[in-house]
C-alpha cells in the first residue's frame, strides 16, 4: 500500500469529526466545505465529493448536523450545513478519542531513538 492510501485510510476513518470540526466554524455548503478541507491539510488530502455527501447524509441522520437551503440571489441554490448542539458534543468526544488513540499509536510506534 503506498503511503498516500494509508493516510487516506487513516483520515477517513475520521471524516465525520473532521467535517464537523470544519463546520463548527460557521455553516457551511459542500464545495465550501471541501475546499476549507483541502486548505486546512495543507494540500495534502483532497476529499472526494460523493465521501463528504455520504458522510453529511449520515451526520444529519445521527442529529449532529442540519442541512436549510440559502437564499441565492445569483446561481444555484445551496444546501447549508451547521452543527447541532449534539454533534458539537460528538466533535468534542470524536476529538477525546483521536487524542487517546493518537498517544496509543505514539507509544507503540515509538521513535527510532526509543528503541531498545
Amino acid at each position: 500500500m503506498s503511503t498516500r492510501d494509508a493516510v487516506s485510510d487513516l483520515i477517513r476513518g475520521n471524516i465525520d469529526a473532521i467535517i464537523l470540526c470544519t463546520l463548527s466554524s460557521g455553516d457551511s455548503y459542500g464545495y465550501e466545505i471541501l475546499k476549507e478541507i483541502a486548505t486546512a491539510s495543507g494540500g495534502e488530502y483532497e476529499m472526494k465529493e460523493p465521501s463528504l455527501y455520504t458522510s453529511l447524509k449520515r451526520l444529519e441522520n445521527q442529529g449532529y448536523v442540519e442541512s436549510y437551503w440559502g437564499d441565492e440571489s445569483q446561481g444555484a441554490r445551496r444546501k447549508y450545513y451547521r452543527v447541532t448542539p449534539s454533534g458539537g458534543d460528538e466533535l468534542t468526544e470524536a476529538t477525546k478519542r483521536w487524542v487517546r488513540v493518537r498517544n496509543i499509536i505514539d507509544r507503540l510506534l515509538k521513535q527510532e531513538g526509543d528503541r531498545r
